[in-house]
């Protein structure tokens, strides 16, 4: 079964999967464990846990009966090359204006 691509702002926008990705940035974690800490059932948490192993921001390993959770780089890389665009547009907006300012200051 192919999985379509996943946007990778449709997927952080969920509060949910968020939460998640907080909590993993913390330590590895179960499933289960995860699903302690939410207010729905194990099988939504693993649904919102497949939409982030599928969208590449988590990993998952089978480590005897239990599947850990683990952050994984790959889908904060699209997220970062967005904000790196954003970072270099207001950077140079700021450094124009810096220049601008500089220009009206010349001493009479």
């Amino acid at each position: 079964m192919s999985v379509p691509d996943l946007d990778v702002f449709q997927v952080i926008a969920d509060p949910s999967r968020r939460e998640i990705l907080m909590m993993l940035s913390k330590d590895s974690l179960t499933i289960n464990a995860l699903a302690d800490n939410f207010d729905m059932s194990r099988p939504a948490v693993s649904k919102h846990v497949k939409i982030l192993y599928n969208a590449g921001f988590i990993a998952i390993e089978d480590v005897g009966r239990e599947r850990y959770c683990s952050l994984k780089q790959e889908g904060f890389q699209e997220l970062q090359k967005f904000m790196d665009y954003f970072d270099k547009f207001w950077a140079n907006k700021l450094k124009k204006l810096e220049t601008l300012l500089n220009s009206r200051k010349k001493p009479n």
